[in-house]
């Protein structure tokens, strides 16, 4: 029974687990123990804290080295390639070796308010891209952070020395990770367990946490972002060029696409000559169709063809005309006069070439400038049989058109000088600006004056 109890006593005793000490007594224990300097050296290297306590420790070092730390201007403007709106805010910013802090206290405050676990915000500068710009905002010293991941940040400052110092100091980290400086490889640092060759991932400046799973859409995203910046990007204009290219040389032809009726010749912007072919005729019919309307109206109306109709009308009338259906401008949605009117000017205005065709304009300000009448009317009248025959034909109809109604102006109270302002910038103009457009507007309403007064000298009397 006695041995029995003694091998009781001795079993149980072995099974009591041994008491753990903490490690600062582990420590004293140790380095009272060792008797050189050497062994104590060793013995704390191969005491490492816990994950956690590494954290806290690396986290408190972190303040403590850090020698920038001063107030700029931050805004965000993109978050995974999506354009964000821009948002200017006031931020204490911080530079590590490999990230570029943001808090919205100072350094003192941001460590004594940081809550446990706590992350701030920040830029990670392994493979970012900094650079100076001007187009992303209005304000003065500006450059932007755009980092792999579709990241892009706004810095500024008011002062162009204080930007300018963190642009040095941001480039020269980016620069640093990017070529692998001080045994860094884009934000981690190794740490050797002494007396061992394993090697231990540690963060430089924060440790790195599992990234949440992205959704689809991010990673489409961040795919689309990471394809416009790729070096294959040449490539691809290239092979968008290629098939352009092929596209272009398999279209139809203009002509084509005519003949099947996919395209229809405008009337409105078309040019005088290509018109008349098209139509068979020497005086294009919806300006023979305006004058025989207005006539058959009555050329009495008030400012007939100085006050405006109503544009949207015009317009309609205008989008009639161009796909070539019957037109009828006795319609009582035309019944307003000057719809008519104004859309008889538009289609003078808009033609790709005046109905003084351009190599007149010149000759008939030469023309105009002659003091004497006779020689003056004569030239104007040579200048006119010179132009093309659709331009005669048209100028003759329409100036006899306008004659008529300068008979009525007494009742209509449009007077030569009128007609003229309002005719003479739209029935003639140069070919290029030279920046004397006061003058040539003189010059225009004396030559449509002229040839108004003169009308039956230069055409001969209605009906030749």
């Amino acid at each position: 029974i006695a041995i029995n109890h003694i091998q009781n006593k001795s079993f149980s005793m072995q099974k009591q687990p041994a008491m753990v000490l903490p490690g600062a007594v582990q420590m004293r224990i140790k380095s009272s123990q060792s008797s050189t300097g050497e062994r104590l050296s060793q013995t704390k290297s191969m005491v490492l804290p816990e994950p956690g306590t590494l954290q806290n420790i690396s986290l408190h070092n972190k303040w403590e080295t850090i020698l920038k730390g001063e107030y700029l201007n931050k805004a965000k403007i993109a978050e995974g390639g999506k354009k964000l709106r821009k948002n200017w805010n006031s931020t204490w910013a911080v530079l590590c070796s490999n990230q570029l802090l943001f808090f919205k206290e100072s350094k003192q405050e941001a460590v004594a308010n940081l809550k446990p676990g706590g992350k701030p915000d920040g830029v990670d500068l392994c493979g970012a891209v900094i650079e100076w710009t001007t187009e992303k905002s209005s304000r003065k010293n500006v450059f932007q952070i755009t980092t792999p991941n579709g990241h892009e940040f706004l810095l500024q400052a008011d002062h162009f020395p204080t930007i300018s110092k963190w642009y040095d100091a941001i480039k020269k980290a980016v620069d640093s990770l990017s070529s692998g400086a001080g045994g860094q490889s884009c934000g981690r640092a190794s740490l050797h367990r002494s007396n061992s060759t394993e090697c231990l991932s540690r963060p430089t400046c924060e440790p790195t946490k599992p990234k949440p799973k992205e959704t689809k859409s991010e990673n489409r995203r961040s795919i689309m972002f990471k394809l416009n910046y790729s070096a294959s990007d040449s490539a691809d204009k290239n092979g968008v060029k290629n098939r352009l290219k092929k596209f272009i040389s398999r279209r139809p032809s203009m002509k084509t696409l005519q003949e099947k009726g996919l395209i229809k010749d405008r009337v409105f912007g078309c040019h005088m000559l290509t018109l008349c072919e098209r139509e068979r005729t020497t005086v294009p019919t919806f300006v023979k169709l305006c004058i025989e309307e207005v006539e058959k109206r009555g050329v009495e109306a008030d400012g007939i063809y100085r006050v405006s109709g109503n544009l949207a009308i015009i317009q309609k009338l205008r989008f009639l005309v161009d796909q070539e259906e019957e037109l009828n401008l006795g319609d009582s949605q035309w019944e307003d006069i000057h719809v008519i009117t104004g859309a008889l000017k538009m289609f003078f205005r808009e033609l790709p070439e005046p109905l003084f065709p351009f190599r007149f304009f010149d000759l008939f300000v030469e023309a105009i400038k002659i003091r004497e009448p006779t020689q003056k009317v004569q030239a104007l009248k040579k200048l006119i049989h010179q132009a093309p025959k659709p331009n005669h034909n048209t100028i003759k109809l329409l100036f006899h058109h306008l004659r008529r109604v300068l008979m009525k102006s007494q009742k209509n109270l449009m007077s030569t000088q009128g007609i003229s302002i309002v005719f003479g910038p739209t029935l003639m103009w140069p070919e290029f600006e030279s920046g004397n457009m006061e003058v040539n507007m003189v010059y225009q309403n004396q030559i449509v004056e002229s040839i108004l007064i003169e009308c039956v000298e230069i055409f001969g009397p209605e009906g030749m």
